[in-house]
């Protein structure tokens, strides 16, 4: 395989990939209207803001460019395969993908309540550990690493080769692409964003995989395939949106950044610091149903969210995506010029900075409520 750690390797295959994603959004939109797969407001009024119904599947145009342009290079090309990019890997990341397809096309089009809504993610990243796809160490931000395949559960053997359960590396991958595919899944809230968020990331590990301290080409062309996959897409989905990611699609999204850290030598902290405000949000949601509101966190959705908080303060749609877009550039900037504890520090800052950001927001907004109210408005005449 060539030494494909230049930019300028990477620039067709997204191209190609976001053309493709393109087209095939345009002819997945006519479908879904077609078939009346389409968001009303009227379903979730307190937390939909579009007027129109908007067609959804739009994770399929997604997941099927990439599909596409994968194949293709792994069929007719050697700068696929090979090194940390084996064709099993590939295989469970195309089946988890399909699983996370069908369950949001029937989530889409039926709507599944959340018990079942969880059987499909949950069974895609199965899929996937079931394709050698593992975390087995951590950094340790003190020093050295975290080995997490001590203790390992024969459970079949295929073909006279043993198949284990790595008890700490699966969990912890079970724990941490369910917690990817939830952020995203939870952050779909405003057009684009979701879509935006998920090319930066990808973006951030495809440098992190051409650098020459990490080579690994491989992840770099899967991860760049990726980033096309969502720019494309991205032109009918940002505001004012033509289409929606789905179900599926907003799965899928946090599904790929989460397997693509894995594989590119579990850069756990580097997506942490990409998805940091979001996992944030999603942690304090989580958090409040659990133990303020008393009820299941994967409940109905509401507007309690970071990104609808910003447009209750007065930013508009665009600008509120795109402030959301330039903080997942700069925490992304960090995470590739910052090394092992300093990443840890940042993950802290960007905790700290999290709370500042949230505290500033419920002060402006309780003051807009003030100042909106009809005694306020008394007292003022």
């Amino acid at each position: 395989m060539g030494n494909y750690l230049s930019v300028k390797y990477y620039i067709i295959p997204f191209i190609a990939t976001a053309i493709v994603a393109a087209v095939l959004t345009y002819v997945i939109r006519k479908l879904a209207l077609r078939w009346q797969i389409v968001d009303r407001p009227g379903d979730s009024p307190e937390r939909k803001i579009q007027k129109q119904p908007v067609p959804l599947l739009g994770g399929l145009a997604i997941f099927f460019s990439m599909a596409l342009v994968t194949l293709g290079y792994a069929l007719f090309s050697d700068r696929l395969l090979g090194g940390y990019m084996q064709l099993k890997y590939l295989i469970g990341i195309g089946v988890a993908g399909l699983v996370l397809m069908l369950g949001g096309f029937l989530d889409d089009r039926k709507g599944l309540k959340p018990s079942r809504q969880i059987l499909w993610p949950l069974l895609a990243t199965l899929i996937t550990i079931g394709a050698g796809i593992g975390i087995t160490y951590i950094t340790n931000p003190l020093g050295g690493t975290i080995n997490l395949d001590a203790i390992r559960i024969h459970v079949l053997t295929i073909g006279g080769v043993p198949y284990f359960f790595i008890l700490f590396a699966d969990l912890f991958a079970i724990i941490w692409l369910m917690g990817m595919m939830y952020t995203t899944k939870f952050l779909d809230g405003l057009d684009g964003l979701v879509t935006g968020i998920t090319t930066i990331g990808s973006i951030v590990l495809f440098f992190l995989s051409i650098h020459q301290e990490v080579a690994q080409p491989e992840t770099a062309l899967l991860a760049v395939i990726l980033a096309g996959a969502c720019f494309g897409f991205l032109f009918f989905n940002f505001h004012p949106a033509r289409i929606f990611l789905g179900e599926g699609g907003s799965l899928f999204t946090g599904y790929m950044l989460g397997v693509l850290a894995i594989i590119s030598g579990a850069k756990i902290a580097t997506a942490l610091l990409i998805m940091g405000i979001p996992i944030l949000d999603v942690a304090w949601v989580i958090g409040r149903r659990l133990f303020f509101e008393k009820k299941s966190p994967f409940s109905t959705a509401d507007r309690k969210h970071l990104h609808f908080r910003l447009l209750d303060i007065g930013f508009t749609h665009r600008k509120a995506v795109l402030f959301l877009y330039g903080v997942s550039i700069l925490c992304g900037s960090l995470a590739l010029v910052l090394e092992g504890s300093e990443k840890m520090f940042a993950l802290i800052a960007v905790g700290g900075g999290m709370v500042v950001l949230a505290s500033i927001i419920v002060l402006v907004y309780r003051r807009r409520i003030r100042q909106a109210s009809p005694d306020n408005a008394t007292i003022k005449q």
